[in-house]
């Protein structure tokens, strides 16, 4: 009997342990997960990527305080993210690495799915979409796993989504399809609808892609949509209206694109750059030459402007956040290589980091100044060509667009002499087109004697030596 006693009150005091031990795996979700996973991916969304590392410092230090060696991996974790996105994949590693000590065997499912999905994504980037897909497939066993929760709620349709977008890539359409569609039935918001369509687009179906973009667009129209996702909407919206050749509403849906871009100032989730060039393709299919290299010139300074400013400022604050880190690790022995190994991430990997950006802008800028160098070169023709058909239809407009394409050649006849009439003028811009005293003649409908005289005229007014020939003279302007 008393044996029996012992038994039964050392069970009893093993489901205390274990139930506790249960329960306190979930126990900071509310105070420390949540606030700081909302807040995180609102910064993300927006771009604004210092602040994000600074909230993620803020938090690695409240985590120590706590004794919350897991809230310490989901900050790890988030500034990771970031390096994955920019490009920095060696310094994102190491983050994800750090991260992993305390996230990949944790008894709270959720913070195991989210570190699996971090590293699909940073996969992804690298362009190993088997070992995407792998990690994905982890980070969806372990949340199917968690207990329901707001957090998984949100985590599980973008799962979704992001394996959608890894069998696209890997050619592995059906699954592709089935997964947008899961995350779709999940989340059924404009984002998840818009991804059908890009889908759907990029297989070259713009019928099955137009239902999707049309639910995407009454789901912003009668639901609360924040300017990411109309941004994303009407991007979308562009992009299949362009495929149709519907190129006025295009044209309408990818200017506000472009206004909700600057608006928000994104930088991340959504680049304005993107914009310009979808506005540059655009007007190439409209030939509208001139708009085409606009937009693709404006596409060029912000990609550059972006790419640098970014960079400059993710290392600047991964290395405040790193800083932050070390702080933290000084008041435990046993972590203290951790200094060692973020230090060496910064004087090694960056340097690295920095020229392989460099080398990627170079290249980068190398092809599309090829292309806006030809784009600038039609824009010319089509303008040079404008102003010769005024001159033979003898346009009262063709001296005012002759300035706009050749403003200096004006200004420094009137520099050699300021009398010079406008008649006098447009006389000298139809020389400098190269029109024969014949031409001249027919177009203005005077007789070819005048034309000659008028020569002479102009001669003398603009001090052209004798034995000069004027059609020279003015080339040389």
């Amino acid at each position: 009997m008393k044996n029996l006693i012992v038994r039964t009150l050392r069970m009893s005091i093993l489901f205390i342990i274990i139930s506790c031990n249960q329960t306190s795996t979930y126990d900071h979700t509310e105070d420390f997960d949540v606030p700081l996973i909302r807040q995180n991916n609102d910064l993300n969304a927006s771009g604004e990527f210092e602040a994000l590392v600074r909230l993620n410092g803020e938090y690695f230090k409240k985590a120590g305080k706590m004794g919350y060696e897991e809230g310490k991996g989901l900050c790890f974790l988030n500034v990771a993210n970031v390096n994955s996105t920019e490009g920095d994949y060696e310094r994102a590693h190491t983050l994800l690495d750090k991260a992993g000590e305390s996230l990949k065997r944790s008894e709270n499912n959720f913070h195991r799915a989210k570190f699996y999905d971090s590293y699909a994504h940073y996969y992804s980037h690298l362009k190993q979409y088997d070992k995407a897909i792998i990690y994905s497939d982890s980070a969806l066993h372990s949340l199917k796993k968690a207990p329901d929760s707001e957090l998984k709620k949100k985590l599980m349709p973008r799962i979704y989504t992001n394996r959608g977008t890894y069998f696209a890539w890997k050619g592995q359409l059906g699954n592709s399809l089935k997964n947008f569609h899961k995350g779709n039935a999940l989340e059924k918001s404009a984002y998840s609808n818009c991804m059908i369509a890009q889908y759907h687009l990029y297989t070259g179906r713009p019928d099955s892609a137009g239902i999707y973009v049309l639910r995407a667009e009454e789901l912003m129209k009668h639901h609360k949509t924040p300017d990411i996702e109309k941004l994303w909407v009407y991007y979308t919206l562009g992009y299949y209206n362009n495929e149709i050749n519907h190129y006025d509403e295009a044209e309408k849906m990818l200017k506000t694109a472009l206004e909700l871009s600057i608006k928000t100032r994104l930088t991340y989730s959504f680049h304005i750059k993107d914009v310009y060039k979808a506005l540059a393709d655009l007007y190439k299919k409209k030939n509208d030459r001139e708009k085409a290299y606009f937009y693709l010139n404006k596409y060029l300074e912000e990609d550059n402007r972006l790419a640098e400013a970014r960079f400059a400022a993710i290392n600047t604050t991964t290395d405040s956040f790193i800083a932050e880190a070390k702080k933290e690790s000084d008041k435990r022995e046993n972590d203290l290589w951790i200094i060692g190994i973020l230090s060496l991430i910064i004087i090694s990997v960056s340097g690295m980091s920095v020229w392989k950006n460099i080398q990627h802008l170079k290249l980068k800028k190398k092809s599309l100044k090829t292309e806006t160098d030809t784009l600038k070169n039609r824009v010319y023709e089509k303008k040079h060509q404008e102003v010769v058909d005024l001159a033979k239809r003898n346009d009262s407009s063709f001296l005012m667009k002759f300035k706009e394409l050749y403003p200096e050649f004006i200004s420094s006849l009137l520099t050699i002499n300021p009398d010079l009439e406008n008649s006098e003028l447009a006389f000298c811009a139809l020389l400098k087109l190269h029109f024969s005293s014949k031409e001249i003649a027919d177009y203005t409908f005077v007789q070819h004697k005048s034309i000659q005289q008028k020569k002479y005229r102009i001669r003398k007014k603009l001090n052209i030596e004798g034995d000069q020939d004027i059609y020279e003279f003015l080339d040389a302007i």
